[in-house]
């Protein structure tokens, strides 16, 4: 096992007005399976990003917990982020708390996640809500790679301005993509973009009947396995008809894409969790549950 710890560098020469603070965190992980049984493999952290490993609970597989220490993200900041669980091996890994992107003065904030699966591999990426503030730039690509025998669940939740204080997100830049590959072969891909620098900023867009109708937030949740198409309605019957929220499951080859709308953020994260909870357990023999800092 090769394990690396936070390393100081020579800072680069400034490019950019004293002002503007940019942070170049890193976090590489990977588990593989060894003598019967999954353990690290690989250990890399860079600040702001750290890692921490709770003794997992009954019946879940090792677990680790992303944490930013820089307290959120601002313009410029860039995240990158690389978990791979090797063949036969399983991880869950989640986040310590919600991740907040703060108003920027114009340079967008870049978050990088690249997740892979070894064959017959099970790999679960269960982040809490990325909170937008007003004014903030986001550009995050989610890439998700798969062996031939591999399985993932992955999901990510979007809150438009910090709904709690009355804050509405009217201006600044969400991009929000997804690559999944299986054997190296292009998918499935998507992208939501939202641009509010423009006239009338973001209100059309997240008002608009035909666009979120009033919603503020968001939320994707993925299941990649081979085959996965067949179990479209054992997932519509997980998701059921939360209240307040507005979600749906379309299938794809090997792949289970849920959608969750909701002007509350509470009750689209309660539904987000419920079916989490739901499908890993019909679908993949999980317990029921999400991880301790998941809990309301």
């Amino acid at each position: 096992m090769s394990v690396a710890t936070s390393r100081s560098e020579a800072p680069a020469p400034p490019t950019d007005p004293p002002h503007r603070i940019r942070v170049r965190g890193a976090a590489e992980l990977r588990y593989a399976r060894k003598h019967g049984a999954t353990g690290l493999d690989h250990l890399y952290v860079r600040d702001p990003l750290k890692l921490l490993f709770p003794r997992p609970e009954a019946g879940e597989p090792p677990t680790a917990v992303v944490v930013t220490t820089s307290g959120g993200l601002v313009g410029g900041d860039e995240l990158s982020l690389a978990i791979e669980v090797g063949a036969g091996a399983d991880s869950l890994v989640t986040a310590q708390a919600a991740e907040k992107v703060y108003r920027s003065t114009g340079p967008d904030a870049r978050v990088d996640v690249a997740l892979a699966a070894g064959d017959g591999a099970w790999l679960e990426w269960l982040p809490q809500e990325t909170i937008l503030f007003e004014g903030a730039r986001l550009r995050r690509q989610t890439g998700l790679n798969l062996a031939a025998g591999a399985r993932a669940l992955a999901g990510e939740i979007l809150v438009f301005g910090r709904v709690a204080r009355g804050e509405e997100m009217t201006r600044g830049l969400v991009r929000d993509a997804w690559r999944v590959r299986r054997d190296g072969r292009l998918t499935w891909a998507d992208a939501l973009h939202l641009d509010g620098d423009g006239p009338g900023g973001l209100a059309g867009p997240l008002n608009h009947p035909a666009g979120f109708a009033g919603a503020r937030a968001c939320a994707t949740a993925v299941y990649a396995a081979p085959g996965a198409e067949a179990d479209l309605d054992a997932a519509r019957e997980i998701l059921g008809q939360p209240a307040g929220v507005r979600a749906g499951v379309t299938a794809f080859p090997g792949l289970l894409v849920a959608r969750f709308l909701a002007v509350e953020p509470l009750a689209l994260r309660r539904a987000f969790a419920a079916y989490w909870a739901g499908l890993r357990h019909r679908l993949a023999g999980r317990p029921a549950r999400l991880p301790r800092l998941w809990q309301i």
